[in-house]
């Protein structure tokens, strides 16, 4: 199993980008794990500093420990079932924002491939024919920079699969720079965290059915 040390970002208080009686949404730091991990030392979440602050917060998806970017807190059970059946259901549109290594030559596409967990590698993912879980990611170019070698992409996961976005930009040969586990040598060089940032969300409101349409810009 690959075990990455973590290091917490310092908690200089919550990027709410939302609030209201229904949900909270808020902006997590890189290298800040969604949920707590298992083991000692890995306590400190986004969870945790949530509700610290708003007691009834309950967590409704999950981002990567590596990944910046939006996520959704619901305010107690009932609104959290409501919530967890839109993103179920692929009510929710999520958008992210990479940098990856190589100039992609075409200016869109779609990665459909499947996925399941490489379990002697863990939490590494891996393309499987045979058994993986069906995939789906499309891309759409934003910039090219030649001088770097390097392709900023806007990623929509159609699916939802644990590192479906590394994974599958890693599998048509242009890792995320800064990919600890996918990335290659100078990937993993050219940048000091993951660059993969969930930039957009759209959902419907669960109280008022409203939909609600959130923006985090990349910090890189």
């Amino acid at each position: 199993m690959h075990q990455i040390p973590y290091h917490p970002p310092a908690h200089t208080g919550l990027a709410l980008l939302h609030c209201d009686d229904a949900l909270l949404i808020v902006d997590k730091p890189a290298g800040l794990l969604s949920v707590p991990g298992r083991g000692e030392g890995m306590q400190d979440c986004l969870a945790a500093r949530v509700q610290a602050e708003y007691a009834d917060a309950l967590i409704v998806h999950r981002l990567d420990l590596a990944t910046s970017g939006i996520l959704v807190f619901a305010r107690g059970a009932a609104m959290q079932r409501a919530l967890s059946v839109a993103f179920q259901s692929r009510a929710v549109e999520k958008g992210y924002v990479a940098e990856v290594e190589g100039l992609l030559a075409e200016d869109a596409g779609s990665v459909d491939l499947p996925l399941i967990t490489d379990w002697p590698n863990r939490p590494r993912q891996k393309v499987d024919h045979a058994i993986g879980k069906p995939s789906l990611t499309h891309w759409q170019v934003v910039s090219r920079n030649r001088s770097t070698h390097s392709t900023r992409v806007a990623l929509t996961p159609v699916t939802g699969r644990s590192h479906q976005l590394r994974v599958h930009m890693q599998a048509i040969g242009h890792p995320i720079l800064g990919d600890a586990l996918y990335g290659t040598t100078r990937g993993q060089a050219a940048a000091p965290r993951l660059l993969l940032h969930a930039a957009t969300l759209t959902l419907p409101h669960p109280v008022s059915g409203t939909l609600l349409r959130i923006r985090s810009d990349a910090p890189f």
